[in-house]
């Protein structure tokens, strides 16, 4: 009955797992475990790095409810085990996608909130500071059975990448993030240049990738050279200097227009792990460089980028852009490498400039420490203290995070 994350160095052993195909066998589940004094936690798509959906209660995966429910206009109401992937695609024959996508699709989504065996439903107009709370929650609420999203006409994306002077792309960073509808880079660690990419919405046709050239970028540069690369750099540290400092343009995946979800999302065959930060624009180009500038000094071996992306605020209490345009700082570390010293060092430098850590990712903070990031870090509190009074919902991530 083990069962681990997509990274496979996170495990637990719950003592029972199901898979509800209703919303009814759902509230069931949680209804049962709850008198029977369990703990219960949704496990997903893995996807985390985390101990957030560790359990030795009850776990539940919700690949049993994938479906769409209702489709009007651009609201769309989807069970919450659906695979962003396949939402994207059915999205797409009914000529609509979502705005915005993150670099990995493989996750299941979210939405209204069961606890304890009864249903709640957050709406803005019903329950706004729910609502709030549930888009990021830690599992802390409740397990989410449907959401409602908001949809846009399908679209296509043009897609640009360019290796250039790191200097450079810190220097202009303002403008690059103002001129695009979607802009980040990465940074090998030990080299001088950044790969930026650029993704604007256009009215063009569809100029996608040939087959071959995507195989190659994918498969042959993303999968079999990397891996190969990446196992040879675990061996043999003093390549990883030599390795980064020529990586960038073996990366880059040129110029193309193809619908929405394409562009947005990659591949990701090796396994590796991750923590990610999230810092005030203003500061991130001098956090950068402190980070680069502690792997040099250091000699740390590093044959991952350092991924920068840049996000606009938003009101989600526990966001880690809540009320700021947030510049995010990801560092990465390849299975079987040790990357504890590398993280606590980006996570003292972060923490400088008021840095929060992406849920989703490895972090070392506690509660005391998060209330101080998080504004309205009571006010999540409260509104879990509504929904789950008996903890339900808790696991050791949870009290650290939250506290008890």
């Amino acid at each position: 009955m083990s069962w681990s994350n997509w990274a496979g160095d996170q495990t637990c052993s719950p003592v029972e797992q199901v898979a509800p195909r209703s919303r009814e066998e759902l509230v069931q589940v949680v209804a049962r475990a709850a008198a029977a004094g369990r703990t219960v936690k949704v496990a997903g798509s893995g996807h985390s790095f985390t101990e957030c959906a560790l359990t030795d209660g009850v776990m539940i995966h919700l690949e049993g409810l994938d479906r769409i429910l209702d489709s009007d206009g651009e609201q769309v109401k989807v069970q919450a085990g659906i695979v962003l992937r396949d939402l994207s695609r059915a999205l797409e024959e009914r000529g609509r996608a979502q705005e915005n996508l993150g670099d990995i699709d493989k996750q299941t989504l979210a939405g209204a909130i069961s606890t304890a065996g009864e249903v709640v439903e957050l709406t803005a107009d019903g329950d706004s500071e729910g609502l709030l709370a549930a888009r990021v929650s830690l599992g802390s609420l409740g397990v989410i059975s449907a959401v409602t999203l908001r949809t846009v006409p399908a679209f296509n994306l043009h897609r640009v990448d360019r290796v250039r002077d790191l200097e450079d792309v810190l220097g202009s960073l303002e403008r690059d993030v103002r001129e695009n509808d979607h802009y980040e880079f990465f940074v090998f660690p030990y080299a001088d240049n950044a790969c930026t990419i650029s993704r604007n919405r256009t009215d063009a046709p569809g100029r996608p990738r040939g087959r071959l050239s995507q195989a190659v970028s994918e498969v042959v540069l993303g999968y079999w050279l990397a891996e190969g690369l990446f196992r040879l750099t675990r061996r043999f540290h003093g390549l990883i200097p030599v390795f980064n400092r020529r990586a960038a343009p073996l990366v880059s995946e040129g110029d193309y227009v193809e619908r929405s979800y394409r562009v947005f999302s990659s591949e990701r065959r090796f396994r590796f792990t991750e923590m990610e930060y999230a810092l005030p624009i203003e500061h991130g180009p001098e956090a950068l460089r402190r980070v680069l500038e502690w792997v040099a000094r250091e000699r740390y071996p590093v044959a991952f980028p350092v991924e920068c992306r840049m996000v606009a605020a938003d009101d989600a209490l526990l966001s880690p852009s809540y009320q700021r345009e947030t510049f995010y700082m990801a560092v990465h570390q390849y299975q079987g490498m040790e990357w504890r010293p590398y993280f606590e060092a980006v996570e003292a430098i972060a923490g400088e400039y008021g840095g929060r850590p992406h849920w989703g990712k490895r972090h070392m903070l506690s509660s005391a420490t998060l209330a101080e990031r998080y504004p309205r870090f009571g006010d999540f509190l409260a509104v879990r203290d509504r929904l789950d009074p008996g903890r339900v919902f808790a696991n050791g991530y949870t009290e650290r995070c939250l506290g008890a």
